[in-house]
C-alpha cells in the first residue's frame, strides 16, 4: 500500500486549504487515482495502521442487501452509518427521514432497486406494450397539462445486470451500476460518495477489471475503507462469473484530507507498509469455473464470516472521529 502513503503525501504537499459543509477543514487536491494488480499486488488491506476489515464486510453485504437502516449495518459488523443517520441535524430534519436509524435510499438500495419510472402517452401503445416486456408495471392513469399518460414503474436491480451481462455479453463496454440518483439526493441521509463502478471482463485471460469513480474521498478514513470493499466486491463478481480478479482502478475527484486526522497519518507516514495480504471467500460461496452454473442469487446470501485477510500483518491501531 506504498501508493496509498503516495497519495497522502501528494495531498499534503501540493493540496490547499478548504471550506467544506462538515465545518472541519480539509487540505484538498483535484483528481487522484491509484491502480492495483490484484494479481501481483494481493489485496488492497492498508497495513501502516490495521484495517476495520469486519465493518468493510458488514458495510458490503449491507449494501448488497439494499439496506437502508443503521440498524442493519450495526448487526452486520458495522457502525459507520450510525452518526449519519441519528446525529447529522440536517438529516434529523428531513422530512423524508423515517425514524432512528433511517438513512434513506442509499447506496444499496439504489444498486439493487433502483426505482424506475416512464411517463408515456397513453395512446402509444407500443411504447407501453415494450416497457412491460422489460419490467415495467402500470401505476396509474395522469394527466399531464391536457393529454391523457400512464405512469409506469420498476425497481432496477442494477448489480444483478452488471453480472448478467458478464455472463451473457462480456465483449459490452456498458456494464456498470450508478448510486448517484438526482431524483433522491433530497431523502438520503448522505448522498452517494462512491457513485460509479464498471466491470471489464476479459475474455481472452478470463480475468474481470473494475474502474470505480468516487467524488469525494476522506483519504484518512474513507480511501482505506472504500478500497477493500470495492476490491472484496470485485472478488464476489469474479467468483460468480467465473472470472479472476486483475485490475482495480481508483478514481477520486476531490481529494482530501482532514485537519483532525493529519496526527493519524502523520504517524502512518513513519511506518513501513508490510506485504498485502490475501482476501480468501468462504468454499461455500458457488465457483463458476467449477460449477458451470450461474448462481447470481448468492449476492444476497453472502454474510460476514464468508469473507477472510490470509497472512494480514499490520502496525498499531489508528483512530480519529468521522467528519459528519
Amino acid at each position: 500500500m506504498k501508493q496509498y502513503l503516495d497519495l497522502v503525501r501528494t495531498v499534503l504537499d501540493s493540496g490547499t486549504w478548504q471550506e467544506n459543509r462538515t465545518g472541519i477543514r480539509t487540505i484538498s487536491i483535484p483528481g487522484a487515482m491509484l491502480r492495483f494488480d490484484l494479481q501481483k499486488d494481493g489485496f488492497p488491506a492498508i497495513t501502516t495502521k490495521r484495517l476495520a476489515f469486519k465493518s468493510v464486510i458488514g458495510e458490503l453485504i449491507g449494501f448488497l442487501r439494499a439496506s437502508r437502516s443503521a440498524a442493519e449495518f450495526r448487526a452486520l459488523g458495522c457502525k459507520v452509518w450510525d452518526q449519519n443517520a441519528n446525529e447529522n441535524a440536517e438529516w434529523l430534519n428531513n422530512p423524508y427521514r423515517l425514524g432512528e436509524d433511517d438513512l434513506g435510499p442509499v447506496y444499496g438500495v439504489q444498486w439493487r432497486q433502483w426505482p424506475a419510472y416512464k411517463l408515456l402517452d397513453a395512446d402509444n401503445k407500443l411504447q407501453i406494450q415494450d416497457a412491460q416486456k422489460r419490467g415495467f408495471r402500470l401505476i396509474s392513469a395522469v394527466n399531464d397539462e391536457g393529454i391523457d399518460k400512464v405512469l409506469m414503474y420498476k425497481a432496477i436491480d442494477q448489480l444483478r445486470d452488471c453480472l448478467d451481462t458478464i455472463i451473457n455479453n462480456p465483449a459490452s463496454r456498458r456494464i456498470l451500476f450508478h448510486g448517484w440518483n438526482c431524483a433522491e439526493l433530497d431523502a438520503i441521509a448522505l448522498p452517494a460518495c462512491h457513485l460509479l463502478y464498471q466491470f471489464l471482463p476479459n475474455q481472452t485471460t478470463k480475468e474481470i477489471s473494475l474502474c470505480l469513480y468516487i467524488r469525494s474521498n476522506d483519504i484518512g478514513l474513507g480511501t482505506p475503507f472504500n478500497l477493500a470493499e470495492a476490491a472484496a466486491l470485485l472478488h464476489v463478481v469474479g467468483r460468480l462469473t467465473g472470472y479472476t480478479p486483475k485490475w482495480f482502478t481508483y478514481f477520486i475527484g476531490d481529494a482530501h484530507i482532514y485537519e483532525n486526522h493529519l496526527d493519524m497519518l502523520n504517524e502512518q507516514m513513519t511506518r513501513e507498509p508490510y506485504a498485502a495480504p490475501r482476501l480468501v471467500l468462504s468454499d461455500r460461496i458457488p465457483d463458476y469455473r467449477v460449477t458451470g452454473k450461474y448462481e447470481p442469487e448468492w449476492l444476497e446470501k453472502l454474510e460476514p464470516g464468508d469473507f477472510s485477510l490470509e497472512n494480514y500483518q499490520h502496525h498499531a491501531p489508528l483512530s480519529a472521529p468521522m467528519a459528519v
